[in-house]
C-alpha cells in the first residue's frame, strides 16, 4: 500500500439527489487529511457516464479555500471502470494496473444507483474496499417498503403504512389508504431520500396528486400515517459492536421536513443534543441499534425516529417509532450525521478516518469467506 491512502470519492449519480451528492463530496474532500489521503474525485452524470472529475481534482489540490459549494460533474471520460470489473481480485497481487488505481472507495451517491446496493455490488465484483453498508443492507435501507418489512419482522415499532406498485390500479389503493390510514398521510417514493417527491395529503384529491408525484420518481411508493410527534435522529457508527451518538431533534420550519427545509430555506432547527430525559435518550439509542441490526446495516447509518408522546385524541402516545434508516446520510456542513458525532466527541475528520478504517476491516473480513479462493 502506498504512503498515502488513495481514496476514490464517487459523487453525482443518476438519482434525483444528484446535486445533494455534489455538495456532500465537497464537504468530505475538505475534511480528509491531505497528509494521510490522496483524493481521486470521480463523477457520475445523470445519464450514467463515469468521469474523472478534472476540475474537482484541481480544486482539491489547491486547498480547502478553493473548494466550491458543489463539485462540477464534468471531466475526462473514465476508462478504468472496465478494469475494475474485468479482473476481480487482481488488486491483491497487482497494486498498480492503471485505470482506478485506488485503495478504498467512498461512495457519496444518495438515492438509487448508488445508495441502493447497485454500486456496492460493482465494488464487490471489483474486490475494492468501500465505505458503508454492503449490498443487502444498502438495498433494504434504500427501499422503504422492504425496510418496513424488515423492521416489522424483527419487532421494531414503525408507523402504519401501505405500499403500492405502479403496475397495479391506483383507485383501490387510494380507497385502502382512506380506510386503513386516513388523513393526513404522507406519500413517498419507496427508493429516494432527501424528501424528494414527498407530499402530505389531506384529502383524496391531494392523495391522488401525491401518488402521481411519487410515481414519477419510482415504480414503488409508500403511504404512511401522519405522526403528530417529535422528529429524533440518531447516528450509528461501526460494526462489532456499532456505536450510537447522542440523539438530535429536528424542528421543521415547513409543515414537514421537506427538501426546501433541508437544503434551501435554512429554517429548520437542529437541536443537538435533543432535549430528552435520560430514559428517553437510552430508549432512542437502543431502538436505533435495533433498526441497524434489523436492516443488516454496516459501517454507518442515520436512524430517523418519531417520538409520539400523545395521540391526537389525548390518549398516551406510542413512544419511539422508527421512521427510516439512511445508509449514506448527508455529510454536508448542515447535515445531522456529522453534527451528532461531533457532539458525541468524534470530529468530522476523525469520523471519516473511522469510516475508512471500517471499510478495510469489512473487506478483510469478507475476503476470508464468500467462497473466495486465493
Amino acid at each position: 500500500m502506498r504512503e498515502r491512502l488513495r481514496v476514490l470519492l464517487l459523487f453525482g449519480g443518476r438519482s434525483a439527489e444528484h446535486d445533494v451528492s455534489r455538495t456532500t463530496a465537497v464537504a468530505v474532500a475538505g475534511a480528509l487529511d491531505p497528509e494521510r489521503y490522496e483524493i481521486v474525485p470521480v463523477a457520475i452524470t445523470v445519464d450514467g457516464r463515469w468521469l474523472l472529475a478534472d476540475a474537482a481534482q484541481r480544486e482539491i489540490a489547491s486547498g480547502p479555500s478553493a473548494l466550491p459549494a458543489q463539485f462540477a460533474v464534468d471531466g475526462t471520460p473514465a476508462s478504468g471502470i472496465g478494469d475494475l470489473v474485468a479482473d476481480p481480485g487482481s488488486r491483491a497481487t497487482t497494486p498498480s494496473r492503471g485505470g482506478f488505481d485506488v485503495d478504498v472507495v467512498f461512495p457519496l451517491l444518495h438515492g438509487p444507483y448508488g445508495e441502493d446496493g447497485t454500486v456496492q455490488g460493482l465494488l464487490e465484483l471489483a474486490d475494492l474496499p468501500y465505505v458503508g453498508s454492503g449490498v443487502v443492507g444498502s438495498a433494504v435501507g434504500m427501499d422503504k417498503v422492504m425496510m418496513k418489512r424488515a423492521l416489522i419482522a424483527c419487532g421494531v415499532p414503525t408507523p402504519a403504512h401501505l405500499g403500492h406498485w405502479a403496475e397495479h390500479p391506483l383507485e383501490p389503493f387510494v380507497a385502502q389508504v382512506e380506510r386503513e390510514l386516513g388523513y393526513p398521510c404522507f406519500v413517498k417514493p419507496a427508493n429516494l431520500g432527501s424528501s424528494v417527491g414527498v407530499s402530505k395529503a389531506h384529502d383524496r384529491g391531494e392523495l391522488e396528486a401525491a401518488c402521481a408525484t411519487a410515481l414519477a420518481f419510482d415504480e414503488w411508493i409508500i403511504v404512511e400515517e401522519s405522526i403528530d410527534g417529535r422528529e429524533i435522529e440518531v447516528a450509528v457508527l461501526g460494526d462489532n459492536p456499532p456505536e450510537v451518538s447522542v440523539p438530535g431533534e429536528i424542528v421543521p420550519g415547513d409543515e414537514f421536513y421537506s427538501y426546501a427545509d433541508k437544503y434551501e430555506s435554512d429554517t429548520a432547527q437542529l437541536l443537538i443534543p435533543a432535549p430528552l430525559s435520560d430514559e428517553q435518550t437510552t430508549a432512542a439509542r437502543s431502538l436505533a441499534l435495533e433498526a441497524f441490526a434489523a436492516c443488516r446495516l454496516e459501517g454507518m447509518a442515520r436512524v430517523d425516529l418519531f417520538l409520539e408522546e400523545q395521540r391526537a385524541d389525548g390518549t398516551p402516545g406510542r413512544g419511539f417509532m422508527v421512521n427510516e434508516v439512511n445508509t449514506i446520510p448527508g455529510f454536508t456542513p448542515i447535515s445531522m450525521y456529522p453534527k451528532l458525532w461531533a457532539e458525541s466527541g468524534v470530529s468530522y475528520p476523525a469520523l471519516l478516518d473511522r469510516l475508512i478504517e471500517l471499510a478495510f476491516a469489512r473487506h478483510a473480513r469478507r475476503a476470508q469467506r464468500a467462497g473466495r479462493q486465493r
